[in-house]
């Protein structure tokens, strides 16, 4: 396996700190809103090298943190707090909307093939955990008190950018016209990591620490989550190309203050899915989201091929058009793929040799378009029925693109997603009605056989239990 490190900006051989496993970690969400596609194509991207490593032989521990306690828009203490603004957007309580989007966030991998992380810790269960650290950077001369406040001191860092030489002014934290400097900091790229006084009083979420009541800063919660449940020493960490400045950096500078030696030896960045306007963001345009691209009639695997079509280290531009011939190129691979038949017996022999030259392949830096490209060659050599549908289904396990699912099985789901949406419709219109005995029957119904609906402001959306 050969992996490129953000941190070296290099491509390097993958070596393990313990041999034959790997301590993965994943920066999660924060569940304010739906995850928009552009977010997903990270998932994606990480769920694929997962699923390579243990096609490698690897045995994989991925933790993942959820960011459902506030997440500022910068360390100067300002822009939005956006589980707040989730809560007074829906008129919910901030928990009720971490709640509702996690299962949302969920819902979307899940139709995306996206395993579930082996771990899945929401930052609200680590305080212990970020308060201990941060007692810790305080006790070791990394952190200072100001304003109420705890800060890290980046002065104390022979190399604060660990990610290159990057123009301070260009990443300052916050460097926009719209953003005044937290003056209580030493320095302007000091960070906070534990808010007591803060411009938001109205902080729905706060806990009790040795420095009064309060709540963590942006960066905290994924060098303790990952510690606690991967511990001082940790392979690989995953995350959108955004986060390299300042939250990984960050990440860095607090993780190994506290313990004193080297954290994470490979860092994986994916890079950002844009549409043809720009970056995609949740403020501007049409909000691109699993369920829209649903609605519009796509089958949301068309995406994942779309996004395993090009390298995860390259910006990806995304249409409608484009996405067209994704959705064009799915079909047809599954039409190619439905008429080899199971004839023949399994030369194993040659399942191996297929595996090994994907394994090759695909592990050169995750280069899943080789991946595809190989399974082109499969479908073409001269492999009988048994032995070309045995390596179909090696190579998807990587690709999860349900190459061998039938179309009945398709039909299933379609049928299902069609009474579903019905469903849905009736019961709307009985809440209209203000029939409300109906549409907790509806509700009931759909529970029964393992359909759980939930309602936003965006109209109701339903998963799998």
């Amino acid at each position: 396996m050969k992996l490129y490190n953000s941190l070296t900006k290099k491509v390097e051989d993958f070596k393990t700190n313990e041999p034959g496993k790997v301590s993965m970690y994943t920066c999660g969400p924060t569940v304010y809103h739906f995850a928009h596609i552009g977010n997903l194509r990270s998932y994606i991207c990480e769920d694929v090298l997962e699923k390579l490593l243990r096609f490698g032989g690897y045995d994989v521990k991925r933790v993942m943190n959820i960011t459902d306690v506030g997440h500022l828009s910068s360390d100067a203490d300002t822009g939005e707090d956006k589980m707040l603004k989730g809560a007074r957007r829906e008129h919910k309580t901030v928990m009720e909307i971490a709640k509702f989007y996690t299962d949302a966030f969920f819902s979307d991998c899940n139709k995306l093939n996206i395993k579930m992380p082996d771990v899945v810790e929401p930052a609200t269960n680590c305080i212990p955990e970020f308060i201990n650290m941060i007692e810790g950077l305080l006790e070791k001369g990394y952190a200072y008190k100001a304003g109420d406040n705890i800060y890290f001191d980046t002065s104390r860092l022979v190399n604060y950018y660990v990610f290159g030489n990057q123009n301070e002014d260009e990443l300052m934290v916050g460097a926009r016209d719209d953003v005044t400097e937290d003056t209580n900091k030493r320095n302007k790229n000091d960070f906070v990591l534990w808010f007591t006084r803060s411009k938001f009083e109205d902080q729905a979420l706060k806990w009790d620490s040795p420095w009064g009541v309060g709540y963590p800063g942006w960066h905290i919660e994924c060098s303790c989550i990952s510690m606690k449940h991967l511990g001082e020493k940790l392979d690989l960490h995953c995350g959108g190309v955004d986060n390299m400045f300042p939250h990984h950096t960050n990440e860095i500078a607090q993780s190994e203050s506290f313990i004193g030696h080297k954290w994470c030896n490979y860092w994986f960045h994916v890079h950002h899915l844009n549409d043809e306007t720009g970056k995609m963001s949740k403020s501007k345009g049409e909000f691109l989201t699993v369920s829209l691209l649903e609605k519009k009639g796509y089958d949301p695997l068309a995406y994942r091929l779309f996004v395993l079509q090009s390298h995860y280290r390259k910006p990806l531009t995304f249409s409608f058009a484009i996405l067209d011939q994704a959705d064009a190129t799915y079909k047809k691979l599954k039409s190619r793929i439905a008429p080899v038949e199971e004839e023949g017996a399994v030369d194993e022999g040659a399942v191996k040799e297929w595996h090994d030259k994907f394994l090759e392949a695909v592990g050169d830096d995750c280069n899943t378009a080789m991946g595809l490209t190989l399974l082109y060659d499969v479908l073409k050599s001269e492999l009988n029925g048994a032995t070309k549908r045995k390596v179909i289904e090696d190579y998807d396990y990587v690709l999860s693109l349900d190459l061998l699912k039938t179309e009945e099985e398709a039909g299933v789901d379609e049928e299902l997603k069609k009474y579903v949406e019905a469903k849905i419709a009736e019961r709307a219109e009985a809440k209209k009605a203000k029939d409300f005995e109906k549409a907790d029957a509806i509700r009931d119904e759909l529970a029964g056989k393992g359909i759980v609906i939930k309602d936003t402001r965006e109209g109701a959306v339903w998963s799998r239990a």
